[in-house]
């Protein structure tokens, strides 16, 4: 089996942090580069090398984005970003960036981490956005592009986001009731996002497009 290296930005993010914490545990993996804007403590793990990285300035060091297999799990919300420019920033101009430097380092996989409901023609600027950027990713060369589109995310944040937790709440207990064409609408374990992830850029060719469900299927096989 070969020993591969995996690029990761978002790892402070709720999947993100889950990610690098499998991929440190996994075989498949020698050496786990998490491009940060700051440093954020998986440095004491000997396959993690942590890069603090301006995000504004990708292009001035190119070629430190390489390696086999680049995962993305970027993401913000309209507060935090305080405008709809600045998420499109952030949520569909950023990842394509890092992507197309990542092809251009002949980086051969690409996993990103998108939205359940991602529509480029979506009235609803969250959804467009990660609709968008979708699109700007399908257009680069890499031998697999996985892109998983998963419903509410469940896990333990470091901030509070009190109408999140309740959406929560509400989704645990319609799960249930969801089922057939709904069932993409499950909530998720962060833990299982990145699970499935994992699992699919190695054992998955082309493009894939995963929902919540699959991903889900994908993570408890």
């Amino acid at each position: 089996m070969q020993v591969k290296k995996a690029i990761v930005f978002g790892a402070s993010g709720l999947v993100g942090k889950a990610l690098v914490e499998q991929l440190c545990k996994s075989d498949r993996y020698g050496t786990v580069k998490i491009f940060v804007r700051k440093g954020i403590g998986f440095g004491n793990d000997a396959k993690v090398s942590e890069i603090v990285t301006d995000f504004d300035k990708l292009n001035e060091q190119p070629e430190a984005i390489s390696g086999d297999d680049l995962f993305i799990c970027i993401g913000t919300t309209i507060k935090k970003a305080g405008s709809v420019k600045r998420m499109e920033e952030i949520d569909r101009d950023l990842p394509i960036q890092i992507a197309s430097i990542a092809a251009g380092n002949s980086v051969a996989n690409l996993a990103v981490v998108s939205s359940v409901g991602a529509d480029p023609e979506s009235s609803n600027s969250y959804l467009r956005i990660k609709g968008e950027m979708e699109k700007g990713l399908m257009k680069l060369k890499f031998q697999t592009v996985i892109i998983a589109r998963p419903s509410i995310l469940l896990g333990k944040r470091g901030e509070r986001r009190p109408l999140e937790e309740i959406s929560k709440t509400m989704m645990k207990i319609l799960g249930v009731f969801l089922i057939g064409r709904l069932a993409k609408y499950r909530a998720i374990e962060a833990t299982a996002v990145a699970a499935a992830l994992i699992k699919s850029i190695n054992d998955k060719t082309g493009l894939q497009i995963l929902e919540s469900d699959v991903l889900q299927k994908i993570a408890n096989d």
